[in-house]
């Protein structure tokens, strides 16, 4: 059964990046030990992808090449990206209700993974297509930034999963009623 998923580490105080946009200071993290597994064990249920505009051109800055393989990725933006050369990436504005259950197809029995910001996990969570969460707590209190998740969800969230990696937290939440 395709999953929506939204796979993602933030602040302490819940901020994914800094007041000036940065994710600099999630790096010191990047060699917390059993990271890398969790992340690899997630990413291999991964079928495709959604992003916004902004996590599209955080990636296009990064020094490695595409790192998601041959996986479709949906990018909402209502500007013009260029493109990555050998990346299925598609285009796309609008609800996401138009677009989730192309996704689901696209995904071929594997999960939508909405990288990056939480305004566009926000839309997804308030049309009730975000079927789980995996957050990432890092041991650091950024003061401001850039939320983890701006939605709102009165009904609780259940827990699935609680893993510590050093003192870096990794908890997975399933929506009500999914």
């Amino acid at each position: 059964m395709t999953r929506t998923q939204y796979f993602a580490a933030g602040s302490l105080d819940g901020y994914i990046a800094d007041s000036d946009g940065r994710l600099d200071w999630l790096s010191q993290f990047a060699d917390v030990e059993g990271k890398s597994r969790y992340y690899e064990q997630f990413f291999a249920d991964v079928g495709c992808l959604a992003m916004g505009s902004r996590s599209y051109e955080f990636v296009l800055g990064l020094d490695e090449p595409w790192a998601y393989g041959d996986r479709p990725t949906w990018v909402f933006s209502r500007r013009e990206l260029p493109p990555i050369d050998g990346a299925d990436i598609r285009f796309v504005s609008g609800d996401v209700r138009s677009h989730h259950e192309a996704m689901c197809r696209a995904a071929a029995g594997r999960n939508v993974w909405l990288v990056g910001g939480g305004d566009l996990v926000a839309q997804f969570v308030a049309h009730d297509l975000l079927d789980e969460l995996w957050l990432g707590l890092a041991p650091v209190i950024l003061g401001g930034g850039t939320p983890l998740l701006p939605a709102r969800s009165d009904a609780p969230w259940s827990l699935q999963e609680v893993v510590t990696l050093g003192d870096f937290l990794k908890l997975r939440y399933t929506a009500p009623g999914h």
